[in-house]
């Protein structure tokens, strides 16, 4: 058996140490799959037929045994009213129509979902909850210094609130309106840029096929559901694309593969 001196055994440790590091870099972070390069495992679907479609579903998958797998069906969600549009989220720029405030359009993209809400005390989830009550409201308005925000009218004032189109407690606003009974906020333009995209969550829909002014809708078994399973150690993601393109970023993206 050969027996290396000290001084060749100090430069064999080294050359070892520089392959060991050449092999790691092989593979570097930011040339992974985006969704593995954030490191989720957890990430709800969003597809629609087309950039218009209106409707889309939804379907929940882990990270497991180094592959997406399927959790449950996917089941119906309502999105917006003329479609979908690029979001402000975790995906590079992207060729396209991007999201603007007011065009009825959900934000299509790869996002966070780390807060939910509602107008119960607590929900069956182990997601950060916030309890809305009837003075938060989440600023829609253009120009305003709190854009993207959900605030309380108590701290901000009235006249800081009084253009939102948005009150938190629709029950109490808007006639008994459930949608907000439940949500999940989607962290879409979290720089809060005045006139990129405001107040985007998932929610409890209308009904069937009643599109929403942005977001994605859905009826409440499913709301609940989705709420216990979000883990926010699994650090879990949104994303929503039309078929054509989810296809065509599902390689360079880490998505997976769909029926």
């Amino acid at each position: 058996m050969a027996i290396l001196s000290k001084h060749n055994a100090h430069k064999f440790g080294i050359v070892v140490l520089m392959t060991l590091l050449a092999a790691c870099a092989k593979t570097p972070k930011t040339d992974l799959p985006l969704l593995q390069r954030i490191e989720t495992k957890q990430i709800v679907v969003v597809i629609s037929d087309n950039w218009d479609a209106t409707t889309a579903t939804l379907q929940k998958f882990d990270w497991k045994e180094g592959q997406w797998k399927a959790v449950d069906a996917a089941i119906p969600v309502n999105i917006g009213r003329t479609g979908l549009a690029w979001g402000l989220g975790l995906h590079s720029p992207q060729n396209g129509y991007y999201k603007q405030e007011g065009d009825g359009r959900a934000t299509a993209g790869v996002f966070d979902l780390t807060q939910t809400f509602g107008y119960l005390d607590q929900l069956n989830t182990t997601m950060p909850y916030s309890a809305m009550s009837a003075s938060n409201y989440c600023i829609d308005v253009n120009g305003s210094s709190l854009y993207n925000q959900i605030v309380d009218e108590n701290v901000v004032g009235k006249k800081a609130v009084e253009d939102s189109t948005e009150p938190m407690r629709r029950d109490i606003h808007n006639d008994n309106q459930n949608i907000y009974k439940k949500g999940i906020i989607v962290d879409h333009n979290m720089a809060n840029i005045s006139g990129q995209g405001s107040c985007i969550f998932l929610h409890i829909w209308f009904g069937p096929g009643v599109a929403t002014a942005g977001c994605t809708a859905m009826a409440e078994p499913n709301m609940d559901r989705l709420l216990a399973w979000l883990d926010p150690r699994k650090h879990p993601r949104y994303v929503a694309l039309p078929r054509e393109e989810y296809l065509a970023k599902q390689q360079t993206w880490g998505l997976p593969a769909i029926k």
